[in-house]
């Protein structure tokens, strides 16, 4: 069914979550670690995750009000190191008992997944990590293989939920981690089949830096070292930006996991408030989807765009971009054939990065279920790159990669039989849509 943006309930109930403050809200009221139902509602925008909640239970004070806590017990890689380390102290063990532990969880190629995999750590501190710390909060469900090697990798969570991650063999020793923020995602953005979703719930930093840990422990051995991050799985990172910064910044702890930060990268589909905050918190890269060259267009295949629309965005990087010595933000644009890659779309495009340092990821649309649009073709998308190339534009093309399996970009998640309007297609595309479907 064709719903139009003004008139839908369920797209003013998601977008109206913007407006409210994007914080991880946790309950401490379960006393262990049984499942919790799922959300009964597979469209409403709950932010939060059941069951868990902040603590200040262990005489940290009133700055260390946000360890996070599932039941009784501690989420590990739920705290920067600097938290870790008070959190250690306060049960009366040194700091580099922590950075001891710290590097166990996430450094030395050991991932520890449980007690016994901390070797060299004092006995007590052992045994008080079983009675107060809890290794994990993601479960392996399942994993599977593209033809070209890209892994689909299935996790489930406390309250039965599943994400997605992605890991991608590049070339010349770039394996990249995909990782998801949420469950679902609130954005609608058509040519998305996550977007089908809706919001379910924001991922906590743990749920967030578990993927990575876990996508090395499970296949390092196979793809060899997993060297970049992208925020471009399951949901919009900057709508659940508390838990996002705080991931990326055990992500890149020089104690931890080591990723360069200019190696993981954050993808937003632009939540202009939240982009000005992730430009000044963190040192990490910055992906905007842009996919579209007007406010007509963008509006709909992105309905953001009604709220933060194309000149708000690009304004807001040019002066922003200002104060980022040698940084470049990365424009996503996936191509939809007659929708936005006209040549037209191109001499736009270049006119519309003009004064903001910046890359060009052209991306081959993915079909999936659903789908009105078609991908550009090969030849269109190089004719398109050209264009943008001769203007001095830095510019690469991303072809399809784990299409086989659903694991490709756009195409994770499980919508189930309740699904986000498809909003109502501009008179003007509707004969572009039909050929392409020939």
């Amino acid at each position: 069914m064709e719903m139009k943006l003004s008139r839908g309930p369920w797209m003013r109930r998601q977008l109206a979550t913007l407006s409210s403050p994007l914080q991880t809200v946790y309950s401490s009221s379960a006393s262990s670690l049984s499942p919790i139902p799922p959300i009964s509602h597979p469209l409403k925008s709950s932010t939060n995750p059941p069951s868990l909640t902040h603590s200040s239970s262990y005489g940290l004070g009133e700055e260390n009000s946000c360890i996070p806590v599932i039941g009784s017990k501690v989420l590990l890689k739920g705290m920067r190191y600097h938290e870790l380390e008070k959190w250690v102290q306060s049960h009366g063990f040194r700091p580099a008992q922590a950075l001891m532990l710290w590097k166990r969880l996430y450094g030395n190629n050991i991932w520890a997944h449980d007690i016994e995999e901390l070797q060299g750590l004092n006995k007590d501190l052992k045994r008080m990590l079983g009675e107060h710390a809890e290794f994990n909060v993601l479960q392996l469900k399942d994993m599977l293989t593209a033809s070209d090697g890209t892994k689909k990798i299935l996790f489930t969570m406390e309250d039965g939920l599943t994400i997605e991650t992605v890991v991608i063999p590049g070339p010349r020793g770039r394996t990249t981690v995909c990782v998801s923020s949420q469950v679902g995602c609130a954005m609608n953005c058509q040519f998305c089949y996550t977007g089908r979703m809706g919001l379910k719930r924001n991922l906590t930093a743990a749920e967030i830096v578990e993927q990575a840990v876990l996508a090395r422990r499970l296949l390092s051995h196979e793809v060899g070292t997993i060297t970049n991050v992208v925020f471009m799985g399951m949901g919009e990172p900057l709508h659940n930006i508390e838990n996002v910064i705080k991931a990326a910044d055990i992500m890149v702890d020089e104690q931890g996991l080591q990723f360069s930060p200019r190696k993981v990268t954050i993808s937003t589909s632009g939540l202009v408030p939240q982009i000005k905050r992730l430009l000044k918190e963190s040192n990490c890269a910055l992906a905007v989807s842009l996919n579209a060259t007007t406010d007509e267009v963008r509006n709909w295949v992105m309905p953001i765009n009604r709220k933060y629309n194309l000149g708000l965005l690009l304004g807001t990087l040019r002066e922003e971009l200002q104060f980022k010595r040698n940084y470049k933000v990365l424009f996503e644009y996936v191509m939809l054939a007659g929708v936005n890659d006209s040549i037209e779309d191109a001499k736009r495009l270049i006119d519309l990065v003009q004064g903001i340092p910046c890359k060009i990821n052209l991306i081959s649309f993915n079909p999936h279920s659903g789908s009105k649009f078609k991908s550009t073709s090969e030849e269109k998308m190089i004719e398109f790159r050209n264009i943008l190339a001769a203007s001095g534009c830095v510019v690469f093309m991303r072809f399809s990669k784990g299409d086989d399996q659903m694991a490709a970009c756009g195409q994770l998640g499980n919508p189930g039989e309740v699904q986000a309007p498809l909003l109502k297609v501009p008179l003007k595309f509707r004969a572009a849509l039909e050929a392409s479907s020939v």
